[in-house]
């Protein structure tokens, strides 16, 4: 018999999730202000810091690893040479010739660094800068036990990431079909505008087994996707955490599904849905349908092997990814979740004690007050961020 869902079930469990998980939406606005804050200080004339990952959006979940990008401010993508020439400047351009969509490679065209200069590597009398080497020359740098992680440079610790990041401030063409893609009302014309007005980032890593793969940098869109989700409703944040929460403590549990997924292909579904239904949707009361409505989506990629990036809509992201047997354990893994309908999330032991009837009742704004201090105060992120600078100033 199919599980009936109520609007008294959705607020239970959204108040479950807001008292015991995420917090409430001022505690996410408070770490997201906190986050400013801290950018804003440690970012000087040669360089932005811009916390980013779960964290910077304001979400501070087990098993979370803080992420951090400095972008380069010396080093310029695409800006013309003149009228504004500067012989500080390192100034690069794109190519995205025989490069898959989301990549590029960056053509140098005018440098004085030696840096740049030694990160280099030169094909049919063109110098492109290399990503490879640029992580490579940067941990030789660093030498205190950091290794590289994907584009980025971890800690010894494994649980801060730190990557460089070079900014364009120019819209790219690939991405030119978002603009206009939308007819709904999700995100605003306002919101949209600030992301277009801002550009996009490079961050070092290409496409696994390219004959490029060394030179090419993939388009990082981490500020715009910051922007997005801080027009979130709290229920349509707290789904994205309900996906993580299925991902890290159940899918994941199984060895051939580990790596299959991240979390990066949950929040561009929920992107994606995001454009489909209207912002009253997505509200406490009907938290269990909006999350299923997501998962739901989640299984469909996986089944279908087809997972678009949000603002390039032709790049596929499982494409080489999800197949073979690990694919169809996967499959079988959601198709088992899915069939459990909203209950799946009682596999994971941070909801497992959840119980309807125990949090049906109102629950005082003071006791939610109280939790999202301690929240605060108990931060392991915030730690991590003081500990950061070390790495990152040193």
């Amino acid at each position: 018999m199919a599980d009936i869902i109520t609007p008294n079930m959705s607020l239970a469990l959204y108040r479950y999730i807001c008292q015991n998980i995420v917090g409430t939406e001022d505690h996410v606005n408070t770490i997201r202000l906190m986050n400013t804050v801290k950018d804003n200080f440690s970012s000087s004339k040669s360089f932005t810091f811009i916390t980013s990952g779960s964290y910077g959006e304001g979400l501070e979940m087990r098993g979370s690893d803080l992420d951090i990008m400095q972008v380069v401010k010396y080093i310029k993508v695409n800006a013309d040479k003149q009228p504004d020439f500067d012989p500080g400047i390192t100034y690069l351009s794109m190519d995205t010739d025989d490069v898959k969509p989301g990549f590029t490679q960056l053509r140098l065209e005018y440098s004085r660094s030696q840096f740049i200069l030694k990160c280099c590597e030169e094909h049919n009398s063109k110098h492109y800068f290399s990503s490879a080497l640029c992580k490579g020359n940067l941990l030789l740098r660093l030498d205190k036990g950091e290794t590289i992680h994907g584009p980025c440079i971890s800690d010894k610790t494994g649980v801060i990431d730190f990557a460089v990041s070079l900014h364009c401030k120019t819209w790219i063409s690939s991405a030119f079909n978002w603009i206009t893609r939308s007819g709904s009302s999700w995100p605003s014309h306002n919101v949209k505008q600030s992301i277009i007005k801002h550009g996009v980032l490079f961050v070092p890593i290409g496409v696994h087994g390219s004959p490029k793969e060394d030179l090419e940098w993939r388009v990082s869109f981490s500020v715009a996707e910051k922007l997005l989700i801080n027009t979130f409703t709290h229920t349509q944040l707290m789904c994205y955490a309900l996906l993580k929460i299925i991902l890290k403590d159940v899918i994941a549990n199984d060895s051939e599904c580990k790596d299959l997924l991240c979390s990066y292909f949950l929040k561009t579904i929920i992107f994606w849905i995001s454009e489909e239904l209207p912002s009253s949707v997505w509200k406490p009361d009907n938290i269990i349908t909006c999350f299923m409505r997501c998962f739901s989506r989640l299984v469909y990629c996986v089944e279908h092997s087809v997972c678009s990036h949000y603002f390039i809509s032709e790049y596929n992201m499982f494409e080489k990814k999800i197949e073979g047997r690990a694919r169809d354990v996967l499959i079988e893994k959601l198709n088992t979740l899915h069939s459990c309908g909203w209950r799946c999330i009682l596999f994971s032991d941070q909801i497992s004690n959840f119980d309807v009837a125990m949090w049906s009742f109102p629950i005082e704004p003071f006791t939610l007050y109280v939790n999202d201090v301690k929240k605060i105060v108990q931060s392991s992120m915030l730690y991590l961020e003081t500990v950061s600078q070390k790495l990152i100033l040193s």
